[in-house]
């Protein structure tokens, strides 16, 4: 359960750590050694922007939801197909642009959590975001983020190899630069996407790193950087332009939708991949939210029909794939003066995978009642987003040292939510 290198920056920059050029070389595409053995997948999704997690996860068996949202709320269930939510419980629904999720619930691949956030009071994006990625709520300097350490404290198991060495690919982020979540001495790799990856390294080896210097980055770059041209000729020599998702995946071509065919890519490789992560932005909806159209829909739309074509194009390898979504707080309950929604507290998340208890929605809700609410404006908390974290964490990747990976929680197993099976 183990697999990353990490590539920083401006589409491109690779964290050199101790990579060696010659393992890289001998177990190329198409060489003798053997492809790293399956194990433990976790694809980590943020939202960025913080989502409203009260359009998304629709609350229509609250009546305090449609009084404080006269313009902006989702229809209750039954007013027609694509413009009101979709029931899930009696209680709550999926927003209709949620539908290509909704087979994942119904076969209990799919878990949803509600009032799920970080327990710090921030309303800024940057320091919420720091601290769901740090895993560390308000304490503004810890330096790395909660996978990079989960990474740290694993030994390279026999799932995160290609041949005899650990592969280069354990951690890979989906990105334009680094993530904070993956920040730390363990080795990763970040890239705006494979082609770019390929594309760049075109000309000698001086031209290339020169190339990469260029971006402005040139502090985020160790060593010779052989290794990450090294790196490059395993993709180029898996025919990466050439990949053809499973016939019935339909990414969107959008950026997210696909950055997440890439993530399938890797995957499918077998290169020994045991964290993903990929963010996607557009959540930050002060002005003209809309309800079961508008501007959230058009966002829920790509973010369901990519993820839904991820977990098709997976397949059977969905059996050790958990995918995690994210976002870093909710919004308002009331809607504003503009039609849409200011920043909020607590939010919702989804598990998705064959180690998943799906079909239902975890967690406690709080209820929208005035009373009720967080500063009598937001959603309330009631879980950590640190508990469904160290659950994935050890029950999905069998992670230990909970306390180290969580400085300050521990892990704390009594407030897990059962979203992860037991082994």
């Amino acid at each position: 359960m183990d697999r990353r290198v990490f590539v920083k920056s401006g589409g491109l920059a690779l964290v050199t750590l101790g990579l060696s050029p010659a393992f890289l070389r001998r177990t190329a595409f198409g060489m003798s050694m053997p492809a790293a053995p399956r194990g433990k997948t976790l694809v980590v999704l943020f939202q960025r922007g913080a989502a409203d997690a009260l359009n998304v996860v629709v609350p229509h068996g609250d009546p305090a939801y449609y009084a404080m949202r006269p313009s902006i709320a989702v229809p209750r269930p039954g007013a027609g197909i694509g413009t009101s939510a979709i029931d899930i419980d009696g209680y709550f629904g999926f927003h209709p642009a949620l539908a290509p999720l909704k087979p994942f619930h119904d076969r209990g691949l799919l878990a949803t959590i509600h009032a799920v956030g970080s327990p710090s009071a921030t309303r800024s994006h940057f320091d919420a975001q720091d601290f769901m990625e740090s895993g560390t709520p308000d304490d503004k300097n810890t330096p790395d983020g909660w996978l990079n350490r989960y990474l740290a404290t694993r030994g390279t198991c026999e799932a995160c190899r290609v041949g005899d060495a650990p592969s280069p690919f354990r951690a890979v982020a989906l990105a334009p630069q680094s993530p904070r979540i993956l920040e730390g001495p363990a080795p990763s790799v970040a890239m705006n996407s494979l082609d770019e990856f390929s594309v760049r390294a075109t000309g000698t080896d001086a031209q290339r790193l020169e190339a990469l210097y260029r971006t402005g980055s040139a502090d985020l770059v160790h060593g010779t950087g052989s290794e990450m041209f090294e790196a490059v000729k395993m993709l180029k020599a898996a025919n990466i332009q050439k990949y053809q998702p499973e016939a019935l995946a339909d990414y969107p071509r959008s950026q997210f939708g696909t950055r997440l065919k890439q993530i399938a890519q890797l995957i499918k490789m077998d290169l020994g991949v045991e964290i993903a992560f990929a963010d996607v932005g557009g959540w930050d909806t002060h002005v003209n939210q809309g309800g079961a159209t508008g501007q959230l829909a058009g966002r829920l739309d790509d973010f369901a029909k990519s993820l839904a074509a991820l977990v098709i194009d997976l397949g059977d390898r969905m059996g050790d794939v958990t995918i995690v979504t994210m976002s870093e707080f909710g919004r308002t309950a009331h809607e504003n003066g503009n039609g849409g929604t200011d920043h909020g507290h607590a939010g919702s998340m989804f598990v998705l995978g064959g180690d998943v208890v799906g079909g239902r929605v975890h967690g406690h809700w709080p209820g929208l009642a005035p009373e009720q609410l967080n500063e009598g404006r937001d959603l309330a908390l009631t879980t950590d987003f640190r508990a469904v974290f160290s659950e994935v964490a050890a029950r999905h990747l069998g992670a230990g040292q909970l306390d180290r990976i969580f400085p300050g929680y521990g892990g704390r197993e009594a407030d897990w939510l059962g979203v992860i099976r037991r082994a």
